[in-house]
């Protein structure tokens, strides 16, 4: 008789956030279907308490800053993961408070199972919240799906809308394609170094032994699924048209925290995984940069439709993350640059997510039922309907065109900073240029709050709650403007404490 190998016990303890979520998701699915369209804040309710109780069990491994492994090296707790992960509970309980009202309005919350809003943007998180924590191309992938299968059924929740339906076609078919251009740079990777670990590809990069040849073309399919997930030129075809077609509290849950999850596994696969290839990766996200900077902001002057503009305004932010991905390589081995840089790109994207939510929000207050305030015209004299709302709005358009004293100011400063320090001057001044060009089509649409008649007299009616969040929001971004360091010296800690394991 055989005597059986014992197992290593496998550590749940880092995991608890996610294990509470699947959870508290699965026990919100059940309880929703003895639920009434009447009692369906309920299940909102429950859904903000799963947040709150991530937050607090998030918030409590952040504050021990101690980076463990577990699952057989698969999932990873550490600074920078508990960090992002905060933000991203943050920027989900905001979507659902700005979502509540608009998706009752049209009817997104009615039928037999329908909390289904709110258990697929809970399960769209866990895929980020594994992509957050990925150490693995396998767990990162299974991450990556569990997060866009959830947001395609989100795009189509509208099942008899036929704007909906076309961008959920779009967003599968193209998804679909960016999911197999991972896949595959994944496998090549595999094929070349012989395993799923990224510490271990990255160390197989760095001996020499590999064929160079076979790492490129994986590298490659690996940043063009990344620039796909991310929306950067030339990968950005679908942004504008999901963004449009979507219902805008879905439009929220996609150009939200999604790229906070990208943003992190950009670190895990690029830095962690494949810094011995950073020359050849950091010269694809300088033409990634580039294009994104110039296409998108150029691009957003054209429309009058004020969700396609914030699309193709994603895209000319996208640009500046990468710039601060590319700089922290880009022509100096000095860790303490590199890890400045990283922590620039993590608080712009911090940054961006802030501010995007706050926008988006302000779009769904402004419409009521019947009736989507997606265009500019519908913006004409806010001011005259509602003033403060109309500054709250300003205010978040102010930071986005990066306008001091806003946090949008400071990101870009910081972002802009680290380009400098590694001495490519044409980029910085590129990059300035094109926020400038960008800053148009921000102060357009200010100046319809404020000095143009309304065309819409009809008041603004929202939840208090609503209100209330989106107050604090835009109160937040300026806050955080004047007092940056906070904010900047915690993503640099969780930078420096994540590299260096």
């Amino acid at each position: 008789m055989t005597t059986p190998i014992p197992q290593e016990a496998v550590n749940l303890v880092p995991a608890y956030a996610e294990i509470a979520l699947l959870i508290g998701a699965s026990a919100i699915l059940l309880i929703d279907m003895f639920l009434t369209k009447a009692q369906r804040s309920f299940t909102y309710a429950l859904s903000l308490l799963m947040l709150v109780v991530l937050a607090g069990i998030s918030y409590h491994d952040y504050a021990a800053g101690t980076t463990t492994y577990t699952f057989h090296g698969m999932f990873v707790s550490d600074p920078m993961a508990n960090l992002l992960k905060l933000f991203t509970y943050l920027t989900v309980g905001m979507t659902l408070v700005y979502s509540r009202q608009y998706a009752a309005d049209r009817d997104m919350l009615s039928g037999n199972l329908g909390g289904e809003f709110y258990v697929l943007a809970l399960f769209a998180m866990m895929g980020q919240m594994v992509m957050i924590s990925g150490s693995n191309l396998l767990s990162i992938y299974l991450g990556v799906e569990l997060m866009s299968l959830s947001l395609y059924a989100l795009v189509a929740i509208r099942r008899d809308n036929v704007r909906a339906t076309e961008a959920a076609m779009k967003y599968f078919v193209l998804g679909a394609l960016a999911s197999g251009f991972l896949l595959y740079g994944m496998s090549m990777l595999y094929g070349a170094t012989g395993t799923l670990d990224i510490a271990q590809i990255s160390a197989a990069a760095a001996s020499g032994t590999i064929n160079k040849t076979i790492l490129i073309f994986g590298l490659v399919f690996l940043v063009a699924g990344l620039a796909f997930k991310l929306g950067a030129v030339p990968f950005h075809m679908w942004v504008p048209d999901v963004y449009d077609g979507s219902p805008t509290a879905v439009t929220l849950l996609l150009g939200g925290a999604p790229k906070i999850a990208t943003f992190a596994i950009c670190i895990r696969l690029l830095v962690e995984g494949l810094m011995p290839m950073a020359f050849d990766w950091q010269q694809m996200l300088l033409v990634l940069a580039v294009l994104s900077l110039a296409i998108g902001n150029l691009t957003a002057i054209a429309q009058t439709n004020i969700k396609r503009m914030l699309a193709y305004s994603t895209i000319a932010q996208i640009g500046f993350v990468l710039l601060g991905l590319l700089s922290g390589v880009a022509g100096t081995t000095d860790v303490s640059g590199r890890d400045a840089a990283y922590s620039a790109s993590m608080y712009y994207v911090i940054t961006y997510v802030l501010t995007t939510v706050g926008t988006f929000g302000t779009l769904m207050l402004a419409s009521r039922a019947g009736f989507d305030a997606d265009n500019l015209a519908d913006f004409k004299g806010l001011s005259k309907r509602n003033g403060w709302f109309a500054l709250v709005m300003t205010i978040l358009l102010f930071s986005l065109a990066g306008v001091p004293p806003m946090m949008g100011f400071a990101a870009k400063f910081a972002v802009l900073n680290s380009v400098l320090a590694t001495g490519q001057l044409w980029l910085t001044i590129f990059a300035v240029m094109f926020s400038l060009i960008g800053a148009f089509y921000y102060l357009r649409v200010i100046k319809t709050m404020w000095f143009d008649e309304p065309v819409d007299t009809a008041p603004i009616v929202a939840p208090f709650d609503m209100k209330l969040v989106l107050s604090i929001n835009g109160l937040a971004v300026v806050a955080l403007g004047i007092m940056p360091e906070g904010m900047l010296k915690a993503c640099l800690a969780a930078i420096k404490a994540t590299l260096a394991t």
